[in-house]
């Protein structure tokens, strides 16, 4: 019987140290089409940024909104980060600019992004970022949503799971 508890203990332990680290998650919006679909199962490294470094361009992040949910709950939006503190971005003619470099985005639903943004400067501390389906994503381009602060990061996506077909490192 002891070693029954002992292990129910081990085993409580292990997963909250886990759970310090890395975050589950289901993707439940299309705004990230064609890397991530609707009900894909991803896993969220929490600590990235604490320990190892901070946020890159390209890096696809779950971060905290001023958004609720249908049922009233905080909504969690995913994006990929586009500009960094002190970039400059500027969307034009369906093309995202960054330090006026055009982006080759090879990873977005359309080769045209709505919106107009005429040299935005991100503010120090903060992200500008977008989803890869740019018609279907609410983000830095809306106003409800504008650039978002360094600690409103959730997690860095590191990795799908499912469908299990398309299992790979983010």
């Amino acid at each position: 019987m002891r070693g029954w508890i002992r292990d129910i203990i081990v085993a409580i332990i292990i997963a909250v140290v886990i759970l310090q680290f890395i975050m589950p998650t289901i993707v439940k919006e299309r705004s990230m089409q064609p890397t991530l679909y609707e009900n894909n199962y991803i896993i969220l490294s929490k600590q990235t940024y604490k320990m190892w470094g901070n946020p890159e361009r390209g890096d696809i992040i779950v971060f905290h909104t001023d958004l609720k949910t249908e049922n009233g709950d905080e909504k969690l939006l995913i994006k990929r980060i586009i500009g960094l503190p002190g970039d400059k971005i500027t969307i034009v003619d369906g093309n995202v600019y960054r330090n006026d470099e055009l982006l080759q985005e090879g990873y977005i639903f359309e080769d045209y992004t709505a919106g107009f943004v005429d040299d935005f400067t991100v503010p120090g501390g903060q992200l500008f970022v977008m989803g890869d389906n740019r018609r279907m994503s609410l983000d830095s381009r809306a106003e409800e949503i504008g650039c978002i602060d360094i600690d409103q990061i959730v997690g860095k996506a590191v990795v799908r799971l499912y469908p299990f077909n398309k299992i790979r490192m983010l």
